[in-house]
This record gives C-alpha cells, sequence and structure tokens, in this order.
C-alpha cells in the first residue's frame, strides 16, 4: 500500500472519526457501575460496532477496553490506541466535540490524541483484509478507555490475556519512539497568610493555561506586577481582589511549550512584593524553571532532560495545592528523582511515586521492523528513532513501543485547545500501520 492509496478510505475514515470524537470519553470513574464513565463505554461500543461491520471479531473487556482482531496463530501483534481524552476548556475556537474542517485541518478533541490513531489503525486492517487468509499471527487492536487516567484499562487486559508478542502503540511520534522517560508525581501544599484561595488547570500532565487567584486587600504592588506580566508577555486581569493569569496548554512532557499560568502567577505575586510564604516557596522550589532547578533534579543524558510541570491547583483544608508531572531521563531510576527532591524540597512536598522508564535496543527487530515501514512510506531517513518525554501504552505491556501518530508536521496541540488532525497525517499514518503489520508478521 502507498499512502495515496488510502483515498479509498477517506470517506468512511472522517465519518468515523466524526463519530467518535462526538463522544465526551473524558474519565468519570464509577458513573453508572462503568469503571471510568458512560461515555467511555459508548464510545467503545460504537467503535466496535463500526468494527464489526467490517466483519472483524470484537471483544468488550468489562468496558475497561475491548479488542478488534484479525488472523489466526498462536502469537499476537498487538495495537494499542485509546478512546478516552483529557478536558476541554471553554476557549476554543470551535465545539471540541464536533469534527470541524478549517483550511484542510480537522478539528476535535481525540484527533490526534488518540481517536484519529484508532480510525486509522482500523482502516489498515481493512486494507489486509484480502490477506488474512496467510496471516500466521493474530492481529488485536486494542482500544483502552483510561490512557490518559492511569492506563487501568490495559493493566486489567493484561490481568486477563496476558502480553502481547510484538506491537506498537500509535500514541507517540514518529518515526519510532523506543525509550519513554520515568515519571515521578506528588503533591507540593503551601500555607499562605495573603491567597485566600487558587484554582487552575485541568489535569496534572497539560500545562496550566488558565488560574484564578482571591488575595486579600492591599497585600502587593500593582506596579511592579504589571510591569513583570507585560516584559513576559502575559495576558491577565484584576478584578478587585480576584487575580486572573492566562499562559498556553502544552503536554506535560514539553513544558517547554507552554506558558504555565500558576508559575507566572506566582512568580508575578513575588515580584509584586507580596512577602507570602507560598509564593516564596513557591519561588524557590518552582519558579519559571521547566526542569526542576530548584529541587535539584535538573537532570539530562544523552537522550534528553529532565522535565517538570504544575499541571493544577487548589485550595484544600487551608493548603495551595500544586499536583507535579516529572518526566526523567532514562538512563536513570525514579529512586534517585525522589531522593534528590527530599533532600530539597523543605518537606513541602507529599506522595511522591514513580514509574521507571522503558528503553528498548534500536536494533532489536522489532525495532527495526517498524523503522522500516515508517521509512517505505516516507522515504524519510532523515528523523530517526527516539526516546520521548511522553508516557504512553508501552509501560503497560510487554513488547510494545510507540510507532505514530504525530507525523512531526504540525503542532496539533495535543491536550491543548483547538486540537486537530489533517488527512496527510492520517493517510501517513494508515500506510505506516498496514506496513508496520505486516513487516511483524514475517519476524
Amino acid at each position: 500500500m502507498k499512502k495515496q492509496d488510502v483515498i479509498q478510505y477517506k470517506e468512511s475514515i472522517i465519518e468515523q472519526l466524526s463519530t467518535l470524537c462526538s463522544y465526551k470519553s473524558i474519565y468519570t470513574p464509577n458513573e453508572e457501575g462503568t469503571p471510568f464513565g458512560v461515555e467511555n463505554k459508548k464510545c467503545l461500543e460504537k467503535a466496535l460496532e463500526i468494527a464489526e461491520s467490517y466483519g472483524f471479531k470484537t471483544v468488550n473487556v468489562d468496558d475497561y477496553c475491548g479488542y478488534v482482531e484479525m488472523g489466526q496463530g498462536e502469537e499476537i501483534i498487538g495495537i494499542l490506541a485509546h478512546l478516552d481524552v483529557v478536558p476541554v476548556s471553554d476557549s476554543w475556537n470551535t465545539d471540541p466535540f464536533t469534527l470541524t474542517l478549517i483550511d484542510d485541518k480537522y478539528y476535535a478533541r481525540g484527533t490526534s490524541d488518540d481517536k484519529g490513531a484508532v480510525v486509522a489503525s482500523l482502516a489498515a486492517m481493512r486494507a489486509l483484509k484480502p490477506l488474512e487468509h496467510t496471516f500466521t499471527k493474530r492481529v488485536r487492536l486494542i482500544l483502552g478507555c483510561n490512557e490518559e487516567t492511569g492506563s487501568r484499562c490495559v493493566k486489567h487486559y493484561v490481568k486477563k490475556y496476558g502480553h502481547v508478542n510484538y506491537g506498537f502503540t500509535p500514541d507517540g511520534d514518529f518515526p519510532l519512539v523506543f525509550g519513554e522517560k520515568g515519571m515521578v508525581g506528588g503533591l507540593l501544599k503551601l500555607k499562605s497568610d495573603k491567597i485566600l484561595d487558587i484554582k487552575g488547570g485541568t489535569v496534572r500532565n497539560t500545562v496550566c493555561a488558565t488560574v484564578e487567584i482571591t488575595l486579600k486587600d492591599n497585600c502587593f504592588n500593582l506596579e511592579k506586577l504589571d510591569k513583570f506580566f507585560k516584559e513576559n508577555n502575559i495576558i491577565y486581569s484584576l478584578n478587585g481582589n480576584t487575580l486572573i493569569v492566562n499562559g498556553i496548554a502544552a503536554h506535560a512532557s514539553i513544558p517547554q511549550k507552554g506558558v504555565n499560568a500558576i508559575s507566572y502567577a506566582l512568580e508575578g505575586l513575588y515580584y509584586a512584593d507580596i512577602n507570602d510564604n507560598a509564593v516564596d516557596s513557591y519561588h524557590q522550589l518552582i519558579g519559571l524553571g521547566y526542569n526542576g532547578e530548584g529541587l535539584k533534579i535538573d537532570f539530562e543524558d544523552e537522550y534528553g532532560k529532565l522535565t517538570f510541570n504544575v499541571g493544577v491547583c487548589y485550595k484544600e483544608n487551608d493548603y495551595l495545592c500544586f499536583t507535579i508531572d516529572i518526566r526523567f531521563p532514562v538512563t536513570l531510576k525514579k529512586e534517585l528523582i525522589i531522593n534528590t527532591i527530599k533532600e530539597n524540597d523543605k518537606g513541602l512536598i507529599y506522595g511522591l511515586d514513580g514509574i521507571e522508564p522503558l528503553f528498548y535496543s534500536p536494533n532489536l527487530p522489532m525495532i527495526k521492523a517498524l523503522h522500516k515501514a515508517y521509512v517505505d512510506v516516507t522515504n524519510d531517513t532523515v528523523n530517526q528513532p527516539k526516546v520521548i518525554g511522553g508516557g504512553t501504552y508501552a509501560k503497560s505491556m510487554n513488547n510494545i513501543v510507540a510507532f505514530g501518530c504525530d507525523d512531526l508536521k504540525h503542532n496539533y496541540h495535543i491536550h491543548d485547545d483547538n486540537e486537530f488532525v489533517t488527512w496527510d497525517s492520517l493517510q501517513t499514518q494508515v500506510a505506516c500501520y498496514y506496513h508496520a503489520i505486516l513487516n511483524l508478521m514475517k519476524i
């Protein structure tokens, strides 16, 4: 299959993408007896219904996930994609749950993360249907409903069915991801006598785009605050004692591509002479850094730097609380990160825990087979397999690496307002997944 051959599937791909994106499949735990929410369940059921209409075997795994299967044999090639999405803000230019085409871009939540990859994977399997009788392995498209909030869906699958023999998750970058940074999370808790309330952010793994802070009367220098925000090109408003600061959302694995509203708000207050213990501590431990400099965890290796993000803030039981999301280099261990934080956090960060990095040798047959599929479709030999800061299903199932779906041609605004995908990207995905399956079949 060549990239241009995918045009025959365009109408159905766009129709299916529109259908799946219409579901507000945002994590809502234990809603009406479902593990992740009614909309997640409905979205899964619809995806399985679409797959079944093409003659594939489908199984709903207790509403945690489902799978679509073709082929025969003992070994399984797994494709792990997800139907759940991160929350949306009210700043979208279009309805985030209605697929909208503007200037060759299809806008909706999930188009790039990860419903577009779901329909592209299904299209690749449809294209392979005439060859199914020759398969010596089974191909299983596993559709999860909890990737964004813990991947319990895949853990449930593994407990019930075990791991796959080879495979990929189309939820990272092309040309291929052979390593994923480790993760550490925690909660920074600060006491303030000047900040009466604070609320901002949507999820821990996204750079906070808007924060609202309620302050005591006359507790900072307005001229210095205004000067700080103007010098840093920060949009803000002050209504009475309520300060609203706007930033730019981005995925927590690339916080430097966003503008953290929480950090800029508190730094602004620091330089506006608020003289508050909480603001002072935030300045010392976090400030405007994206690499954990204040906690002395700004480690790096040949594959990249540690990144640090504050995603959500709120007030609870007299404490200002800030969620922390750290992605650390693949050659390090989580104990080093956690112990170093504890040496430098003044006892203010709680609940530290994490996940070890993922790393596969670039010389493994599975890695080479996937990379070959990408090169054969795109003729791109410049971009090479890499390590990313994002965490995918690869950490939850053996013998899986991230392969696609980001083709590196645009900022698709994953986890941000106005997420989109292009038809060109979808074409690339279908063709790459098609050849990836065939190549893995030969191992």
